[in-house]
């Protein structure tokens, strides 16, 4: 019988209840690796925040429990418990079992909430070992437990309470998840980015994990001018006070806060009904819309473009923007579960409109910094002109010199990107040694000399003057071009290596170096880093040896450990090599350690929280110190300092 013929009835498969969220959890929450481990999270704590919308929520907290599961406490209504009508079972269970069931869909209950499909919630307990919710309402206290997704009994009447919320405590299932470690600081930078986005609420994140003990709590109430605040900490401003647009139309509430700075990057982040929107949509193009034509308005009929000889591009409204765009729509189309873009065509104009007006007003009322803000614009189509014709001048000269490829680069022989790598090295010598000790097939070596230019304070056409950076753009064949738009995208249908990886010596300088590099990636070269092609090498920083027996210690743990095991606990019995840079390894060690597959630590470079980076960048590498000196004093303690 034929394969075709063996296809009938009984191949088909009906998934019951959770069990396709199991079998396919990308299709729910994105991954199952660190960032959908903290989809979770946002699930549970959505919910809490629709309560708030709702006017009922005033305090949310947030546990992260000595076993590593989640507890997230709320002082909302608590979910209803009364029988369902249909489906003969408590409503509770209805909500945490069943696909598409919730609150979200009656208009009386939430007019504004995040979670719209009904999915949130039930896909926490399909994806979790173990759940246990606890219901406050009506001055009774209800609870009931899941596993994997399934009930363990009935809802019941655990006792009294003088207070209604819900507490939902999960523990993500080990058979699902890659890791099941929860990161503090990634829960942390999204629960303050809540309170900005929701000015009065009061959240509490706590860690109750051993030798990890953290509390803190996150308020706001000027908003999203706070925000703006915050994520412009690191730079300098070119108008003292953000700008704050508030306005309603339609049933739909715009908020914005915006600031422009004196440096040369577009920041504009954006939420519907709290929920970060990480592509953008209707609401963002209706703000980019408003601002490029209010501006350009204005500058026509104050006479300030009359002597520019560039035509004048959207983005140059947008150089040096930090800007919050938050709209709360009733009824929210998304592309995807994952609501990385908003689909509703009517925000587009509502949010145009009151944009437009609220921004002439502002421009009419303040001439000062108006024209700063213009001067700002004419400054910006300036340099792209300028960046646009020196990186036409690096990309015709690779087109006239052939291959166009950097005399510096030792090539791998594998055409086939999805094996190749390339490594950036730090300096000649390294280089030199790494490219003896590589596989040649599939590995390049490209010696990158010194540092690199830290393009966070660098003007873009001064950028592709750089001879390393330039080496780095031609060596791994991509290139920016403008879209229809105007907009700058990162062209990598010619991409040469599906790994890109930093590999600079254990010290200061090279964690420097590393910083800068990853600075440029992450300003020019983004769509990398998302699609998950750059990596950080991680060198050992220890050779123990003792005769001919050795061993390699990538940290302090793992030198005392061998120490013992080689030495039978004597110290001075074996020779400890402190490896402070790449070039004191021969090309063998260096291969064994670092470069071979099978043996060496990569960590990959991952970007979960957008705007916690874009403001860590910008603090770490930009020009204003005062913020960049108070963050190592804050963290310094965390500094392990090798001299």
């Amino acid at each position: 019988m034929s394969k075709n013929q063996e296809y009938s009835a009984s191949s088909i498969q009906a998934l019951e209840g959770l069990e396709a969220v199991r079998r396919r959890p990308g299709m729910y929450i994105g991954s199952t690796d660190e960032k959908g481990l903290h989809h979770l999270v946002w699930e549970v704590v959505d919910n809490a925040i629709d309560e708030h919308l709702a006017g009922y929520c005033t305090h949310i907290r947030v546990s992260i429990l000595s076993d590593n599961s989640i507890q997230v406490e709320d002082n909302g209504r608590g979910i209803p418990v009364d029988m369902h009508e249909k489906l003969k079972k408590s409503a509770l269970e209805v909500v945490m079992t069943v696909l598409h069931a919730g609150g979200k869909f009656d208009k009386d209950s939430y007019k504004v909430s995040g979670g719209l499909h009904g999915v949130g919630v039930s896909c926490v307990n399909a994806l979790s070992s173990y759940v246990r919710v606890e219901v406050r309402r009506d001055h009774k206290k209800y609870m009931q437990e899941y596993e994997r997704g399934k009930p363990r009994a009935d809802v019941s009447e655990i006792g009294t309470s003088v207070d209604t919320g819900t507490t939902v405590l999960f523990k993500p299932d080990d058979e699902i998840f890659e890791t099941l470690i929860f990161k503090y600081d990634t829960l942390a930078h999204r629960l303050k980015e809540l309170s900005f986005l929701n000015s009065g609420l009061h959240i509490y994140l706590r860690d109750l994990r051993e030798g990890q003990a953290r509390e803190e709590e996150f308020y706001s109430e000027g908003g999203l001018g706070e925000f703006v605040n915050y994520l412009d900490s690191g730079r300098n401003p070119l108008v003292e006070n953000p700008i704050v647009i508030r306005g309603k139309e339609d049933n739909i509430d715009v908020e914005i806060a915006m600031r422009y700075n004196t440096g040369f990057q577009e920041n504009v982040f954006s939420f519907v009904n709290n929920i970060n929107t990480r592509e953008g949509g209707t609401h963002v193009n209706g703000f980019k819309r408003a601002l490029a034509r209010v501006f350009k308005q204005y500058g026509d009929d104050n006479n300030l473009f009359s002597k520019l000889k560039v035509e004048l591009s959207g983005e140059d409204f947008r150089e040096g923007l930090t800007a919050v765009v938050s709209v709360k729509v009733p009824e929210p189309q998304f592309k995807g579960q994952t609501k990385g873009e908003l689909g509703n065509s009517e925000v587009v104009g509502v949010v145009s409109r009151i944009v437009g007006d609220a921004l002439s007003s502002y421009l009419e009322e303040n001439p000062k910094e108006a024209r700063r803000i213009i001067d700002k614009v004419i400054l910006a189509a300036t340099a792209r002109e300028a960046a646009r014709k020196a990186r036409d001048m690096v990309q015709r000269k690779n087109v006239l010199t052939g291959s166009g490829l950097p005399g510096k680069l030792s090539d791998c022989s594998s055409r086939d990107p999805s094996e190749s790598e390339i490594f950036l090295v730090e300096g000649d010598s390294a280089g030199g040694t790494a490219k003896q000790g590589r596989n040649r097939h599939f590995q390049a070596i490209l010696p990158l000399r010194g540092k690199i230019l830290n393009v966070e304070k660098a003007l873009e056409h001064k950028i592709y003057e750089n001879e390393e950076i330039k080496n780095m753009f031609t060596a791994l064949g991509v290139h920016i071009f403008e879209d229809e738009d105007g907009e700058r995208k990162l062209n990598t249908a010619k991409l040469r290596y599906h790994k890109v990886v930093i590999m600079c010596d254990a010290d200061v300088d090279g964690s420097h170096i590393t910083t800068l590099l990853l600075t440029f990636f992450y300003r020019y070269m983004y769509e990398l880093i998302e699609r998950g092609h750059v990596y950080i090498a991680r060198p050992p920083l220890y050779q123990v040896k003792k005769g001919k027996d050795f061993k390699y210690a990538w940290n302090e743990k793992e030198r005392k450990e061998f120490t013992i095991e080689l030495g039978k606990g004597k110290e001075d019995s074996v020779h400890i090599q402190r490896y402070k840079g790449l070039g004191e390894m021969n090309a063998e060690q260096l291969w064994e350690t670092t470069m071979d597959p099978e043996r060496r630590l990569l960590s990959k470079v991952t970007i979960t929280d957008a705007m916690a980076a874009d403001h860590y960048f910008s603090i770490l590498m930009g020009d204003d110190v005062p913020p960049r000196r108070e963050y190592i004093e804050a963290n310094a303690t965390y500094a392990k300092i090798d001299i």
